[in-house]
């Protein structure tokens, strides 16, 4: 494997643990609760994060796939489990698709739904951010739950 591919494929690995994190222990009600109208909760969060990635995944290996982002914004989950589940999912789908994105991949301008075109490389990382961003989201949306539904 390309070892720039390689080392996104470890921090998105990581950014999918810190997200487990963030959900284990959560009651539905957490998971599914807006800060306010027009916000998103951690359960959509978790499953738009993981949604663009993949969309990124298939774009940098340059495998055709469909996805359906408004939907994402909808989610809600009935446990944290679920939502964990599918992360193990995402990680699966990371070390399935990582192999398949070479270094000429990186390199060539890419088209992403309608956006592009920017290099492979360019889809990945500034995806890892997108990721990273949300996991912040995530922090600060358990944050003021947790302040909201203090006893």
């Amino acid at each position: 494997m390309d070892p720039v591919v390689e080392k996104i494929a470890e921090q998105f690995q990581v950014v999918h643990g810190q997200l487990r994190d963030e959900a284990r222990g959560l009651s539905p009600e957490a998971l599914n609760w807006k800060p306010a109208p027009d916000t998103t909760s951690i359960a959509a969060l978790i499953v738009h994060t993981l949604g663009s990635e993949a969309e990124v995944l298939r774009t940098a290996a340059k495998v055709a796939g469909e996805r359906d982002r408004d939907a994402e914004f909808l989610t809600t989950a009935n446990a944290a489990e679920d939502l964990i589940r599918q992360l193990d999912q995402a990680d699966a789908y990371l070390e399935a698709m990582a192999p398949r994105i070479t270094a000429a991949n990186l390199a060539e301008p890419l088209m992403r739904g309608g956006r592009g075109p920017e290099t492979g490389l360019h889809w990945l990382v500034t995806n890892y951010g997108h990721a990273r961003e949300h996991l912040a989201h995530i922090q600060l949306t358990k944050q003021l739950y947790a302040q909201q539904h203090a006893s």
